[in-house]
């Protein structure tokens, strides 16, 4: 989809036309996309220093994840957020997230609220990953959501209790223990080498 097909998909949405899964899939043109509530959001590349702490993060997860049976997947993998599957109007596509249920696994998306999301910010997506996507975590249940800052290089955790997030912040120097398993500890100093 180049920038004017783009654009005509923002003039759509600003006449209070939104899109659901089944219109997205549909924009099969190699660039990536998400929706928050309807409205369709531009992805750009990821920086190095993102993939780095991409795959130091992915890889952390999927060793301690290997003999069990939660599962860890890395972008671009769809997610239904609120769980309507075709007809949702919320589609993203976390960094990374672990699910722990199958069954809400469709061949093509995840249909509902991961266990655990990590979003790694980058300057064309920091406000959507602190204010919009954290509010979509949290209205879908999502139990642990890390917004991680490569450039700052800290971790903030939201970890969902009595249906709102309590915040923990980590600096390069810490631990972090993963709360929705029981015994997952990441040191950062592995992250941000």
């Amino acid at each position: 989809m180049d920038m004017e097909v783009y654009e005509a998909l923002r003039e759509y949405n600003r006449q209070g036309k939104l899109f659901n899964y089944s219109d997205y899939a549909s924009w099969d043109d190699g660039n990536r996309y998400e929706l928050i509530d309807g409205v369709v959001h531009m992805m750009s590349a990821p920086t190095a220093d993102h993939q780095r702490v991409l795959g130091r993060l992915f890889r952390k997860f999927a060793d301690y994840l290997d003999d069990k049976t939660c599962e860890v997947f890395v972008a671009p993998f769809d997610v239904c957020l609120s769980g309507k599957g075709v007809d949702d109007h919320t589609v993203v596509q976390p960094d990374i997230l672990v699910i722990c249920d199958e069954s809400k696994i469709d061949n093509r998306f995840y249909n509902g609220a991961p266990d655990l999301v990590v979003e790694i910010l980058s300057p064309s997506t920091s406000q959507t990953d602190r204010i919009k996507k954290q509010n979509k975590y949290l209205q879908a249940g999502v139990r642990e959501y890390w917004i991680v800052d490569p450039v700052d290089r800290n971790i903030v955790v939201n970890l969902l209790e009595n249906g709102r997030y309590i915040i923990h912040a980590y600096d390069e120097t810490d631990a972090i223990s993963v709360h929705v398993f029981d015994d997952c500890i990441i040191a950062l100093t592995d992250i941000f080498k």
